[in-house]
């Protein structure tokens, strides 16, 4: 199937917002928020330290009377320079966001977007990297997909199996905090994957710009899952 193909197969899954978070909470508790380069804002917070950067979200969210602030498909971002696994001698920069990141408290439960199967699980330690992490199978009309979840608590991997299932709407995991979570302020990554290449429990989040062309195919935006640009059906 042509990435455009399985794009457009994604966004006709649903007319309406898939959710991973609670259905409760209302439209008008999301806000957009802006972690790339550009963000002076952002360009004036320690976040090498999980504290101040938690801090800076906190307010952000506060300031907008938000709940959950979204965004980051694409994004080129500086977060990443704070961390070795991102960046060595030998490699390109990898600064490209994959997922969409959704910040909110810890232990935020997270739910089965779609039926799935548990593809596979692990806990990412690096420091930077994902924590614990969960990626879930979808066959959807015979053409397969998965889902990961990044940045889960340690609980949320705990008695798992692969090949377990869930149903849509089905609670999965929780979100961790800085000390499991790979040293951020709580969030979900969440990114959606056609091929895992043979990845288990993990899969690049991040690329190099000489990598790009290949990750937008293999990683498409999750709108056309959350549809977090449709205002009515948050």
């Amino acid at each position: 199937m042509e990435p455009e193909d399985f794009s457009n197969f994604l966004k006709r899954i649903s007319s309406e917002s898939l959710h991973v978070l609670e259905t409760s909470i209302p439209k008008t508790s999301y806000v957009p928020i802006d972690l790339s380069q550009t963000n002076e804002a952002l360009n004036l917070v320690d976040v090498s330290s999980s504290l101040k950067f938690e801090i800076f979200v906190n307010e952000y969210l506060t300031k907008h009377k938000a709940q959950v602030a979204y965004g980051g498909y694409l994004e080129v971002r500086t977060i990443y320079k704070r961390s070795q696994h991102f960046n060595s001698q030998s490699k390109e920069e990898r600064n490209i966001h994959l997922g969409i990141d959704l910040w909110c408290k810890a232990e935020t439960p997270i739910y089965a977007p779609l039926e799935s199967t548990i593809h596979s699980f692990k806990n990412n330690t690096n420091y930077g990297d994902y924590g614990p992490t969960i990626i879930l199978k979808h066959n959807i009309s015979g053409i397969e997909f998965y889902t990961l979840y990044g940045h889960l608590s340690l609980e949320s991997i705990e008695g798992l199996q692969v090949g377990q299932s869930f149903k849509q709407g089905d609670k999965i995991a929780t979100l961790g905090d800085a000390s499991v979570n790979g040293d951020y302020p709580p969030h979900l990554h969440f990114q959606i994957i056609k091929d895992t290449q043979g990845f288990k429990g993990d899969y690049p989040g991040v690329c190099s710009k000489k990598d790009l062309e290949f990750y937008k195919m293999n990683c498409p935006d999750p709108e056309v899952l959350l549809k977090f640009l449709n205002k009515e059906v948050f």
